[in-house]
Formats: structure tokens, sequence, C-alpha cells
């Protein structure tokens, strides 16, 4: 802006700068919590891959964050997730499952995800083998580890990870890419950064039979910093970039 007095030069005065959506500041912010940690343990930021958690968020809002640079989405929910990927095609988004997934439900997640996180028994696999063979390419899965124990979570045991990604390594029309993780609740960082350690730990073994595992999907919103800490090359982040849901 130009503003021109008597007497004198004329002065430019400082343009206004545009107030960020609350959809670009929040994506902002949990970017900067990335590469803050990722800084506080030396690995570059572009080792870490952010997946935003849409589940229950409506079609309008993910676009929002997609316009504002957010490219991959997860969901839990697959008539929910369908009826957004409908809405949404025009944006060209990566879409990944991350709920628990039943058997009978394999083909459509097989056919409408780029990944399915929540892989943790071989008859599921089998099921999404059989459905992926019909896409132009490979489905990335990977399986979720139950690494704290819990009765009421998803996930194979410990113990068992290691046949079951030499198991899933073999099948077509998927691409095995790494382990999944989702720690008890804890009131500090610590319980979920030793939990973290134990997959990591598990990551490193299955790779060192000859897998070339290339993920692990570990993190949320109240524990990214410590997933990072442990390798976590995805995180998967909800309530820090649409709020808490109801």
């Amino acid at each position: 802006m130009l503003l021109e007095m008597a007497g004198h030069e004329p002065q430019f005065l400082p343009q206004a700068t545009a107030p960020m959506s609350s959809a670009t500041a929040s994506l902002h912010a949990v970017r900067t919590r990335i590469e803050h940690a990722c800084a506080d343990i030396g690995r570059p930021v572009s080792t870490v891959r952010l997946v935003a958690v849409s589940k229950t968020v409506e079609a309008r809002r993910v676009r929002e964050l997609a316009e504002a640079g957010q490219h991959a989405f997860g969901e839990n929910y697959l008539q929910e997730a369908m009826a957004k990927q409908r809405e949404l095609a025009d944006l060209g988004l990566e879409w990944h499952f991350i709920g628990a997934l039943q058997s009978n439900k394999a083909r459509d997640a097989a056919l409408h995800f780029d990944w399915v996180h929540g892989v943790d028994r071989l008859r599921l696999a089998q099921r999404l083998s059989a459905a992926a063979q019909e896409r132009p390419a490979a489905l990335n899965v990977c399986v979720q580890v139950n690494i704290s124990g819990e009765a009421s979570k998803s996930g194979c045991a410990p113990e068992s990870a290691t046949e079951l990604c030499h198991g899933i390594a073999g099948l077509p029309g998927l691409r095995l890419r790494g382990l999944m993780a989702i720690p008890a609740p804890a009131p500090t960082p610590e319980p979920a950064r030793r939990a973290y350690r134990r997959l990591r730990e598990l990551f490193e073994h299955i790779r060192s039979q000859g897998l070339e595992l290339d993920t692990l999907s570990a993190g949320m919103s109240d524990d990214l910093e410590a997933a990072i800490a442990e390798g976590a090359t995805l995180v998967r982040i909800g309530s820090a970039l649409f709020g808490q849901r109801p």
C-alpha cells in the first residue's frame, strides 16, 4: 500500500499477513512437533511421514487439510471412509486403513485403500492378497503387534510376529512394509517409549532375517515424540489435527 504525505517521499505501508486457517495452523503445529522430535535425535525430518487420522471427521474438513498440504489420511471405518473417498476423489489422496479389520471386509479394504496397517493374522492377509491381485499396484500392509499385551486390543503377540511376516511376504498382491503398534495409554512418555523400543527391536530382528521392511507405523498425538525417538517412520495423528472427537 502506497501513502503520500505533503512534503514527503511516498511511503510503503506493510501489508497485513493473512491469518492461517485452522487447518493450516494445526498442520503447521504438528509438523513443527515432528521437526523438533527429529532434531532432538539427529534424524532428518524426511524420514518421518505424517498420516492424518480422519475417522469421524467430515469430508469438508479432510478437504481443508488436504488443501493445506496434507496428502495421506487414515480411516478406521470402511463404509464411512469409502463415502469420503467418493466425495474427495478429485484430490488424489493416499488412504490408509488403520482400524481392526474383519476378514469378510478384506476385499473392500484391499480395493479402496493404498495401505492396510492392522494385519494381525495370516487368514486376513490371504483374503487381502486374493482381492489385491485385481489392483494395478500392490497393496502396502503392516503387521499389527499387540506390543503391550492388552486383551482388548487387536494385534498379534510379539513372539508370533516374525512367523506372520514370513507368511505374508510371499503372498501375491501384497507388499509387506513393516510393523504397526498402539501401546497402552500411559500418564508419562516413558512407558510408551519402552513399548516403541520393543517394537523397534522386533522390527530389526525381522529385518535381520532377510525381510525388507521399511516402515514402523507408530506414534499418535500424545506420544509422537517418543515414537520418533525409537525409530517411527510413520506417525498417525488425529486429535492434534482435528481436535478431540465426541
